[in-house]
């Protein structure tokens, strides 16, 4: 097997490896002659409102109206629509909406051996809407684990993904499982953090190759912990004890991250999305991306979702020090907002990514709804309507801005 390295790639136009493929968008060539896909001009973060059908069944689940079986049935058949809007809509790239977890990081974590379900009792701290209080924790060395419930979902996915198009799978980030109170009991099953943090690492590197060997080929890591550390390390600059335990937990983030893509498949393309909370229309965090524009620098991903539908992102100045000159990364604004149904002025959005250019060239850059739609159950305060409204107004102004 070709393994991934931190190795240059080009895909930049200009460069002898970039051109136009099948995919309605590029394929990349590696260093290796390995071909790789995404991140696309236009782009996906991933969740979709739930439809009135799946919203039916689930509650149907709950009261003992519905089998798990025809519950599944039910499901599968709302996710094939799903991937046919998509196609339909002009897509390269389709994911299952998530319809297949209730959470977009918690049914993951517990799906991980060493993991469990437990009741946080506290609401998650979204500016002005209550959550549900499920969280995970610890309950012995975390691993992978092969029977993991995502796998059958990509199976799926994969299995209606009409060719030409490829089948997304999203994932949260394995730092959502060491920040704030998760793995607090940590010492209770290891003697070092170095170990534990190994293990998280390597249970995320088996899982993602596991799913390359069932087919996928684009795996997006979705990661809040970023966007906390903006918040705690511009809160803590006046207190050095507390500013030194959360660019720790950055520097841990660096390590876990980069230990887990090492020696991934050379044509496996694995992204992240850098979240700043999306629960009901609502957020969890604010701030510029500068506190930690040094640490994003140093991940070895392919490219970069990033939240910028708002003042509450900053300005494109720390683009410069993410994307560190790296030719062979891209970079994906999320300047269309997923929280709200109003769409963008095109002429705005536009002229913002050609200001984004002054600092990473308009080559690396791409385009996407800041969020998904609905990274719970519940989901965001938006028709389906203006969700595919928002997905077209994405591509057509991809399509201005890059000619594709």
């Amino acid at each position: 097997m070709v393994t991934r390295k931190f190795r240059p790639c080009s895909w930049i136009a200009g460069t002898r490896a970039f051109y136009f493929g099948k995919l309605k968008g590029e394929i990349i060539m590696t260093a290796q002659n390995q071909t790789k896909v995404g991140p696309f001009r236009y782009d996906i973060v991933g969740s979709f409102l739930r439809t009135p059908a799946l919203k039916a069944a689930l509650a149907k689940q709950r009261s003992g109206e519905l089998s798990a079986s025809e519950f599944l049935q039910v499901r599968q058949a709302e996710i094939k629509k799903l991937v046919a809007a998509e196609v339909e809509h002009g897509l390269a790239d389709v994911t299952d909406g998530e319809f297949s977890r209730s959470w977009w990081h918690l049914d993951f974590l517990w799906g991980l051996n060493g993991v469990e379900h437990y009741d946080y009792q506290k609401s998650y701290k979204f500016k002005g809407a209550k959550t549900r209080t499920d969280n995970a924790e610890l309950n012995g060395r975390v691993a992978y684990n092969p029977d993991h419930p995502f796998f059958a979902a990509f199976k799926y996915l994969k299995s209606v993904t009409p060719a030409g198009i490829v089948p997304k799978q999203t994932i949260p980030s394995p730092t959502m499982l060491f920040r704030d109170n998760r793995s607090d009991n940590w010492p209770k099953f290891y003697q070092q953090r170095t170990d534990y943090l190994h293990d998280l690492a390597q249970a995320y590197h088996l899982t993602i190759q596991h799913f390359y060997d069932l087919g996928a080929r684009y795996v997006q890591i979705d990661d809040t912990t970023w966007a906390f550390l903006i918040s705690k390390l511009n809160e803590t600059k006046d207190s050095p004890a507390e500013q030194k335990k959360y660019v720790t937990l950055a520097q841990e983030a660096v390590s876990v991250i980069n230990e887990m893509l090492t020696g991934l498949p050379a044509d496996l393309t694995v992204t992240t999305h850098i979240c700043r909370g999306n629960f009901r229309s609502t957020f969890l965090f604010a701030g510029g991306y500068q506190a930690v524009a040094k640490y994003l620098a140093q991940l070895n991903y392919d490219g970069f979702f990033l939240e910028y539908d708002n003042e509450r992102s900053g300005d494109f100045a720390p683009l410069k020090t993410i994307f560190n000159n790296r030719l062979e990364k891209r970079i994906i604004l999320g300047l269309i907002t997923s929280k709200a149904g109003k769409l963008e002025d095109p002429a705005e959005i536009s002229e913002r990514l050609h200001e984004a250019s002054k600092f990473v060239p308009l080559a690396n850059l791409g385009l996407s709804t800041q969020c998904g739609f609905a990274s719970t159950e519940e989901g965001n305060l938006l028709t389906e309507e203006q969700e595919w409204a928002k997905i077209e107004l994405v591509k057509k102004i991809a399509q201005q801005v890059w000619h594709n």
